[in-house]
């Protein structure tokens, strides 16, 4: 498993020189003349990308899934390949490095030997190499859910990451867990914070059906009309609460991004479309089969690796750039007038181990953070498990915080809702406040309790379901699947709604659709009062001092799922 400058090499699809490296990393794991970020000059135009950070000033671990099913016609499609079925349809080579890089496979092991990934003094470092290389041929752009996931993000209402945007020199962003903040501070931080263009061809005020945001931005590189267009996450008044955002309409609105597109091109002439996404992955390709013109969907929202080559739907490439600043992605494109030439596509891993930190990124990281420093220190307990969140129907660090609603609340039964966001732990290591905001850090925080017949919560559940696994891109509205407490369950995403979850226990118990359970959770969609879940979850595990994850509730899928849906790791779902 030696990682060999060769395999590293392919695997970002670049080659190169020298002193950019952290001390020492260089010579230890390259050699001392190896640069694997050195990439060769090709094109005009340079769009660098990057997205769902959830604000993770700092490096993380993160580990990829081991289920990730793609139903319809997304079934044994990317992003909907994991572990071992990723790494082939990619033909990516499995050294450990790209395991590690790409891959859930012996995730604790190989994150003790490469280390942390992201960190916006890392990713600064790389920003600013590539515009002093490329010169004002550079484009930085963000694809949104910066401003959500941490503690200083939330009690700074997002403004420590609007610092970490305008240091990092983005030049276009979109939104998506931003406007849960509400209306008021979203305006107030775009209009007199944020140096970007916030953009949105899909949000409209609820009176006048006007649009909230600018819908496109043309930027003028290398005597070429760059056109981008913002997408925000259609879905976020179903996915989040709309409180939040009372006067402003959401979706999709496919007619109007190709009347964005058209316009663009027919009366400002743009030499190139690029669309910057919150979409998600499957949300894009569907609308890149029915927008015709763009050239270029930088998507996010779905956390998905989507490389080391783009995607193609109709004459339209399509990337989705991971998560947490793991992954650097880079468009190298030769532009002409009114069309794409050619183009070089590069999935950059910040390995933060290998990469200086930028003083000037590092030292605005340390001021934000010093007045909670404290705080977000204070340990709680010691993991033995590895603590992970991204999956389809549960994480150990979900089981943990489902765990701690059932014993805290004195409940039967306890929901967590399917959050992609939230890094990961490693066994061994001190669980600290900053880790249990890390999980939960929202603006509805709020514990509840409530009573629920067995047929009640099986349509709860169906319904979540529906959400993520309904054949039309159109109808999954974000997330992964409701996590539970106590509750086993049989099930099939194949099937219609309603019928997806089978044979549900309660403790082992076969589920009565009458019998009425009592249920905790959190994130309600509607104004409640209770404590934040961080209090409840950082409470349980104060009393325990130690914990692990002996046993996930995850559901019983059909024997044929690990072949036919690139799942890695069969055996945890009791095929």
């Amino acid at each position: 498993m030696n990682l060999g400058r060769r395999d590293f090499l392919q695997l970002m699809g670049i080659a190169g020189a020298a002193s950019f490296f952290s001390p020492g990393a260089a010579q230890s794991a390259w050699g001392a003349d190896a640069d694997p970020y050195e990439i060769p000059d090709y094109g005009n135009v340079t769009l660098l990308h990057m997205t769902d950070s959830h604000a993770q000033l700092l490096p993380v671990w993160w580990r990829e899934p081991d289920t990730n099913i793609g139903v319809g016609p997304a079934l044994n499609q990317t992003p909907h390949l994991c572990g071992k079925w990723m790494l082939d349809y990619y033909g990516v080579a499995t050294p450990a490095s790209n395991e590690y890089a790409y891959s859930c496979l012996d995730y604790d092991t190989l994150a003790h030997k490469y280390g942390k990934i992201g960190g916006y003094a890392h990713i600064a470092s790389l920003v600013k190499r590539y515009r002093a290389q490329r010169g004002d041929k550079v484009l930085m752009l963000d694809g949104g859910d910066s401003w959500q996931g941490s503690a200083t993000s939330l009690w700074t209402k997002g403004a420590d990451m609007v610092g970490a945007q305008n240091l990092l020199g983005v030049d276009d962003f979109v939104g998506h867990w931003e406007f849960t903040y509400g209306q008021d501070q979203v305006e107030h931080l775009v209009k007199t914070e944020l140096k970007a263009n916030f953009l949105a061809q899909n949000i409209f005020s609820n009176t006048w059906q006007e649009l909230v945001f600018k819908p496109y931005h043309i930027h003028e590189v290398s005597g070429r009309k760059i056109a981008v267009i913002g997408q925000a996450f259609p879905f976020t008044p179903i996915a989040n609460p709309r409180h939040f955002m009372p006067d402003w309409g959401f979706g999709i609105h496919t007619e109007h991004m190709q009347k964005m597109v058209t316009e663009c091109r027919e009366q400002h002439h743009v030499d190139l479309v690029v669309v910057l996404s919150h979409n998600g992955a499957d949300v894009d390709k569907k609308m890149s089969s029915l927008v015709n013109g763009i050239d270029i969907i930088l998507g996010g929202h779905t956390h998905d690796i989507m490389g080391p080559k783009p995607f193609m739907v109709n004459k339209t490439l399509i990337i989705n750039t991971s998560t947490n600043g793991k992954i650097l992605a880079r468009f190298d494109l030769d532009v002409g007038k009114g069309k794409l030439n050619g183009w070089r596509f590069h999935y950059l891993p910040v390995f933060s181990n290998l990469i200086k930190e930028d003083a000037e990124m590092s030292a605005y990281i340390q001021k934000v953070r010093a007045p909670y420093k404290d705080k977000l220190a204070q340990p709680l307990a010691i993991t033995e498990s590895l603590l992970y969140r991204r999956d389809n129907f549960n994480g150990t660090f979900d089981q943990l915080i489902c765990n701690a609603l059932c014993e805290e609340m004195d409940c039967e039964v306890s929901f967590s809702p399917g959050f992609r966001w939230g890094y990961c732990k490693l066994p061994g290591e001190t669980i600290t406040m900053e880790d249990v905001m890390g999980q939960t850090a929202i603006t509805y925080p709020q514990v509840t309790v409530n009573t629920y017949t067995g047929e009640e919560i099986k349509n709860i559940m169906e319904q979540v379901a529906d959400n993520i696994f309904n054949p039309n891109p159109y109808y999954q509205q974000g997330g992964d699947m409701i996590r539970v407490g106590n509750i086993q369950y049989d099930f099939d995403p194949n099937e219609k709604i309603y019928h997806r979850c089978s044979n549900m226990r309660v403790g082992g118990k076969s589920i009565s659709s009458t019998k009425k359970y009592k249920v905790a959770g959190w994130a309600s969609m509607k104004p409640v009062e209770g404590k934040p879940i961080w209090e409840v979850f950082a409470h349980w595990l104060q009393s325990k001092k130690q914990v692990r994850v002996d046993k996930l509730d995850l559901p019983v899928l059909n024997k044929d799922m690990a072949s036919n849906h690139g799942i890695a790791f069969p055996k945890s779902y009791d095929l």
